[in-house]
């Protein structure tokens, strides 16, 4: 009786290392589109991927490091303005604006910090646009500043998935 006892337990624990061990696996292989999608504070952000066909792309090996603007970062752009850009018309330049927020690599934030420091004050970031936005700090948080001056402030860092890792930032940058 005490042996089937301990076989129980054994056959119990042996489980739950199973279950530990394949979240940690799933949670591993997630992709930043993954990270966005189960976030509720990226649905536009989501939204506007698929609509400008950047799923597949953001989900392959990258690594890549995203500017990811939330929820509220589209609502301060002018009255209609995203629902002119998910229009498939508009497809190409939702593109160029999506991807401007795309770094190629993975920068985590003390690497961000550290490049800022190493630059004298700022560097200069060269997107997957094309287009170039330069990150400084400001009253201790890292701002970048878009090609037409705008600024974007990053509110949470080092969201990792398998392809690279997100920075939420509280406004959309725009390239030129």
């Amino acid at each position: 009786m005490e042996k089937n006892k301990y076989m129980k337990i054994k056959n119990l624990m042996l489980a739950l290392v199973i279950i530990v061990a394949s979240t940690i696996t799933v949670k591993a292989q997630s992709t930043i589109v993954d990270i966005a999608v189960g976030s509720k504070d990226h649905s536009t952000l989501v939204a506007a991927v698929k609509a400008a066909d950047l799923v597949a792309t953001l989900q392959s090996a990258g690594p890549f490091t995203v500017f990811a603007p939330t929820n509220a970062a589209f609502a301060k752009l002018p009255a209609g303005t995203v629902e002119f850009l998910l229009k498939p018309e508009n497809k190409a330049t939702l593109a160029k604006i999506l991807t401007y927020h795309v770094v190629a690599g993975s920068f985590n934030a003390g690497a961000v910090v550290k490049a800022i420091k190493d630059g004298g004050g700022s560097v200069t970031l060269k997107t997957v646009s094309g287009g170039n936005l330069v990150a400084s700090i400001k009253e201790g948080k890292v701002i970048l500043t878009d090609e037409k001056g705008a600024t974007s402030t990053i509110v949470a860092t080092d969201l990792t998935g398998s392809n690279g890792l997100i920075h939420v930032v509280d406004a959309v940058v725009l390239p030129k």
